[in-house]
């Protein structure tokens, strides 16, 4: 009775005009922020903060909160139509977007992608009202050995991800491992690869190799095709509105994407850019027809979206409940909390529940208000593929430099980015997948750190990666999760020299 009295109460307040109006301007803008490569919704709230001085908590939170989750949903676009992710968990997006708009199916691929974040978002919030305090509980029993054995299992997945070797994917794996290890030494801050450069000392930014492998070796590759020399479109815009066959193929996709998210963005650390290569290699690996991942598969949009938008409001839980934040964004707002005189957790629901529900509660509409903007303007954004490539691929590079030069303002880390469309244009040559370099990149730092604490507190006994039964059991699906192909491709050519 107390949940659904919060949940009377909160929608009371979430339904007021005022509120109303602060959750379309955060889903509206961040969806905007979602489209351009570089800002992300962290840089998206922060900036919103000082604007919000003066604000009702709630409505503020409320605007906040809309930011986050659109930015989920807006870094979709770019990846379907330009191959660029306009946020870090969009990359996998990339994967199947992109062929389906060089397909012509631009349309569709968004209007999956769109629905796809308002249908996991909304049961997302159900299970943030009535799961939510249990998934705290459980994340709570993750120390460094838990994180590190779950980081790794992670790693092992993007083996799945490739219809080629594993053997590539794992030198993908291994490739953005270095990149993750440029820059100081965690624990004795001793400079590593930097090659005596200064301003490699915090290490090579995640944007950067994201828009280097995707956006620029994408753009390498389209002057070499034919296409180019008669400055056409990329296709012709076919169908808007995804078929029947699409919504099929995607419900299922959509609902286990969005279970993926949410439990994986409730643990601390795990986040949206993990969840959505989580989903689209579980989605892969339950497909009758995985060959199709990878060349324009409308589960391989739906999963990731789902994921993604999932993972952003699984993150509150942790938020919420414990007053720990489970990403970037979500440590924002742990300031935008404090900032307003509110302390997240356990007590937060005793002493402000008309905070927390009008919060919770206004993520219905939230989500719904997405939809409702997105879906009719996903004809507006599908002709963005009719625009010549003479024009298009030097916008490409612009937006692409653009978002890489705000990071830090450094010249530098353009020509890195540059540097890097060169190796993926190599990899995309010699079949190496691109995927597993992206999230080695993103765990690399993590996992190492999350190494060395439980190494120290286990006082140099490796064993302690083993003796946790969580950690032991995420350490034997790593190594299945290697086994299974290399086994299943054995199998199958062995089948083929027996016929």
């Amino acid at each position: 009775m107390d949940i659904w009295h919060g949940i009377w109460l909160g929608f009371g307040i979430a339904f007021r005009p005022e509120n109303i109006v602060f959750a379309a301007v955060g889903a509206l803008a961040g969806t905007l922020i979602g489209v351009l490569p570089g800002i992300g919704p962290m840089t998206g709230v922060a900036l919103l903060i000082p604007i919000s001085y003066g604000l009702d908590p709630t409505s503020a939170l409320i605007m906040m909160a809309g930011i986050y989750y659109g930015a989920m949903y807006g870094g979709s676009t770019t990846s379907i139509l330009l191959n660029i992710p306009g946020e870090s968990s969009s990359v996998m997006t990339c994967l199947d977007g992109y062929p389906l708009a060089q397909q012509g199916r631009a349309g569709p691929a968004l209007a999956i992608a769109a629905i796809g974040s308002f249908w996991a978002g909304t049961l997302s919030v159900v299970g943030l009202m009535f799961v939510g305090p249990f998934i705290a509980r459980l994340a709570l029993l993750f120390g460094p050995a838990e994180y590190f054995s779950l980081m790794l299992f992670a790693l092992t997945a993007v083996a799945g991800f490739s219809s080629g070797s594993p053997l590539k994917a794992l030198i993908a794996m291994v490739f953005g491992l270095m990149i993750s290890t440029v820059g100081e030494d965690l624990q004795s801050g001793t400079a590593r690869f930097t090659f005596d450069n200064p301003k490699l000392l915090d290490g090579i930014e995640f944007l950067i190799v994201a828009l280097g492998l995707f956006a620029v070796a994408e753009v390498i590759a389209s002057l070499q095709e034919e296409e180019i020399s008669g400055l056409g479109a990329l296709k012709k815009i076919g169908r808007v509105w995804p078929t029947r066959d699409d919504l099929r193929a995607s419900f299922g996709a959509m609902n286990r994407g969005g279970l993926v998210g949410f439990l994986m963005g409730a643990l601390p650390g795990g986040g949206a850019i993990i969840s959505s290569f989580l989903a689209y290699d579980l989605e892969k690996r339950v497909s009758r027809h995985p060959e199709r991942f990878g060349h324009g598969a409308i589960e391989g949009v739906a999963a990731p979206e789902a994921a993604n938008n999932a993972a952003s409001i699984g993150a509150l839980t942790h938020l919420l409940s414990l007053g720990i934040p489970g990403s970037g964004t979500t440590a924002i707002m742990l300031g935008a909390f404090i900032m307003f005189g509110l302390r997240p957790g356990p007590l937060l629901f005793r002493d402000h529940p008309d905070v927390v529900w009008a919060l919770v509660a206004s993520m219905y509409f939230g989500n719904l208000i997405l939809l409702l903007l997105n879906l009719p303007l996903v004809g507006l954004f599908a002709r963005v593929t009719l625009v010549p490539r003479n024009l298009l691929l030097p916008m490409v590079l612009a937006f692409s430099a653009l978002g890489v030069y705000t990071v830090n303002g450094n010249v530098q880390d353009i020509i890195l980015m540059a540097l890097l469309g060169l190796v993926g244009y190599y990899f995309r040559k010699v079949n190496i997948p691109l995927a597993p370099i992206v999230l080695s990149v993103v765990l690399g730092q993590l996992m190492e750190q999350a190494m060395r604490q439980a190494m120290t507190i286990a006082n140099g006994n490796p064993g302690v990666f083993i003796t946790s039964p969580i950690s032991g059991t995420l350490l034997l699906l790593a190594v299945l999760s290697l086994l299974v192909p290399l086994f299943r491709r054995r199998r199958a050519g062995s089948g083929s020299t027996a016929a």
